[in-house]
């Protein structure tokens, strides 16, 4: 059923994880969909894979959202669809945590995502849906996390007064935060079989999620029959988070 037939939906960092899988379900429900990422071949092949649209852009730079903003109201005019998903993660004990890695995992997953919804906001429809991928870390947290689940926080708050400021024009703006999802960022950050019994452990449903999980959480907060839906946050964790 193509759902969003006629629809422009931008993910940002859609070449690997949730980004991917969202822009595949999308993508399968009749989205014309953009993904983004600073992985030019990365970005390419998925794009390739999924037939559909790929550009160039690292979310950490305003510039390079100012050139993305351009580049896509020129090509594909007004979004109805904006997933703000580009994101980092790394972890130390607070006392341990480098001036270096705190500005790293903030120029993306906050300052990044939040000049990314202010420059979009002039080229969203009227009625679009804005997500912002969160995370549970905001929510338990997670010891050695604190520039991660702080930047997590921060979208949060964020997502909150953007509701506010965009109902006028019936844009809804809400958040996804996702538990231990078995994606790449998993590798990534040394994932292990202790680690992974450790983390099973603390999920009550006993295992991870998976990214069309999350996707299919996201095309649900995109669609109109989500309409009365704005300002919230929707926790896919298995129950961790209790």
């Amino acid at each position: 059923m193509k759902t969003f037939k006629n629809k422009i939906a931008v993910i940002t960092g859609g070449n690997s994880g949730i980004g991917y899988a969202t822009a595949n379900e999308l993508n399968q429900k009749g989205a014309n969909v953009i993904i983004t990422g600073r992985r030019k071949e990365a970005v390419e092949k998925a794009a390739s894979e999924l037939n559909i649209t790929g550009m160039m852009a690292d979310q950490s730079r305003l510039a390079d959202i100012d050139r993305l903003v351009s580049a896509i109201s020129e090509q594909f005019g007004k979004v109805d669809i904006l997933l703000i998903n580009a994101g980092i993660t790394k972890s130390a004990p607070i006392e341990l945590t480098s001036e270096q890695v705190f500005d790293e995992i903030m120029d993306v997953n906050f300052k990044g995502a939040y000049f990314t919804l202010s420059k979009f906001i002039p080229i969203l429809n009227d009625g679009a849906s804005v997500i912002f991928l969160s995370s549970t870390s905001a929510t338990i947290s997670p010891p050695t996390a604190s520039v991660y689940a702080a930047s997590k926080a921060a979208i949060n708050a964020v997502m909150k007064i953007a509701a506010l400021e965009l109902a006028s024009r019936k844009i809804r703006v809400n958040a996804v935060s996702p538990g231990p999802v078995a994606t790449e960022i998993m590798n990534k950050m040394g994932l292990n079989d202790t680690l992974e019994l450790q983390m099973i452990s603390s999920i009550p449903l006993a295992r991870f999620g998976t990214a069309s999980e999350v996707a299919e959480l996201i095309a649900f907060l995109s669609d109109d029959n989500a309409a009365f839906i704005t300002g919230a946050n929707y926790l896919i964790d298995g129950g961790q988070s209790v």
